[in-house]
C-alpha cells in the first residue's frame, strides 16, 4: 500500500541537503577528479587546461547555465567507454589526495551537527553520482543525489540518465526523495552558494547560503536568509577569492608549461642522439 503525503509529514523526518562544489569542497569537485585522472594521464593538456579555465571562471563569477551545460558535454564526451568500477576506485584516490584537504572545516561541522540531532543529510551535486556517493561516506552522511552518466555493461555511454542535476531539477529529486522517504520538508534545511542552489534551498523551511557568489549574497540579504561564510575573504572582499583562482589557473599553466617544455626537449634530443650515432658509424 503507498504511504500517503500526510502520513510521510507525520513521521517528521528532518534532512540537511548540502550542494557540494564551493559549499562542502573549496572549488569544483570536478576540476579536482579531473587533476586527478590527468595525472594518471587519462587526459590530455587541453582537457585539464578546460576543466582549469572553467573553475576560475566558476569561482570568481559563480555558476551559469552554459559553463555547467559546456562542462557537461565535454565530460561526457571525454568519459564514453571508460568503466564504471575504474572511475569509482580513481575517485577514492582522488579524495584521499586532493579532496579531503579541501573540505570546508567549518561545513563539515554543520554536517556533523545535523547527525548528531539525527538527522539525514544529503549531498546533491551536478558530479557524477558514484563521485557524490564517495563523498557522502567519507563523510559520514546518509547519502547523495547527483548526475547518473548512463552506463551499459559497467562502461559509460555519454550519455545521461535523466538531466544534468543542477538548478530546478535540484529541488524535484529533493522533493521525490522525500516523497518516497517521508522527510518533511518544512522541517529541513539546504544548503548552497548560487543562484543555481535557488530552487532547492526553497524547497526547505530552512534556507542558508554557505559561502554564497555575489548574486547569491544580494538574494540572502534580500530574503533575511542566515548565512554562514566559511572561505578566508580579506578587507578587500573578493581578493582571496580571486588569489585561489589565479593559483589553480598558475598550477594549470605551470604543469602544461612543463609538459611542453619537457616534449620540445625530448623532440630536440632525438636528431642529436641520432647525429651521435650516425658519427659513431663514420668513425
Amino acid at each position: 500500500m503507498e504511504v500517503t503525503s500526510d502520513a510521510h509529514r507525520k513521521s517528521g523526518r528532518t534532512a540537511a541537503f548540502f550542494d557540494v562544489d564551493n559549499t562542502v569542497v573549496r572549488g569544483a569537485s570536478a576540476f579536482h577528479l579531473a587533476r586527478g585522472l590527468w595525472q594518471r594521464d587519462y587526459f590530455t593538456f587541453s582537457d585539464i587546461v578546460r576543466f582549469g579555465w572553467a573553475t576560475a571562471n566558476y569561482t570568481l563569477f559563480g555558476e551559469s547555465k552554459e559553463q555547467l551545460d559546456h562542462v557537461r558535454e565535454h565530460g561526457l564526451e571525454i568519459i564514453k567507454g571508460w568503466s564504471v568500477a575504474e572511475m569509482t576506485a580513481v575517485g577514492e584516490e582522488v579524495y584521499d589526495e586532493l579532496l579531503a584537504m579541501r573540505i570546508f572545516p567549518g561545513t563539515k561541522a554543520i554536517i556533523d551537527s545535523h547527525l548528531a540531532r539525527g538527522h539525514e543529510v544529503w549531498l546533491v551535486t551536478a558530479s557524477p553520482i558514484e563521485i557524490g556517493r564517495m563523498i557522502a561516506r567519507r563523510l559520514g552522511a546518509t547519502g547523495a543525489l547527483g548526475t547518473e552518466a548512463e552506463h551499459v555493461g559497467g562502461y559509460y555511454t555519454g550519455k545521461l540518465n535523466g538531466g544534468f542535476l543542477h538548478g530546478d531539477l535540484k529541488a524535484t529529486r529533493i522533493r521525490e526523495l522525500a516523497e518516497r522517504t517521508g522527510i518533511d520538508l518544512a522541517r529541513s534545511h539546504a544548503y548552497g552558494d548560487s543562484l543555481n542552489d535557488v530552487p532547492m534551498l526553497e524547497a526547505v523551511g530552512k534556507p542558508c547560503p554557505i559561502n554564497p557568489d555575489p548574486r547569491m549574497r544580494k538574494l540572502a540579504r534580500d530574503r533575511g536568509w542566515p548565512v554562514r561564510e566559511f572561505r578566508k575573504r580579506s578587507k578587500s572582499g573578493r581578493r582571496g577569492i580571486v588569489k585561489s583562482s589565479i593559483t589553480g589557473a598558475a598550477w594549470v599553466t605551470i604543469q602544461v608549461g612543463r609538459g611542453i617544455r619537457a616534449a620540445i626537449r625530448t623532440a630536440l634530443r632525438l636528431p642529436r642522439r641520432r647525429g651521435h650515432a650516425d658519427e659513431s658509424k663514420d668513425l
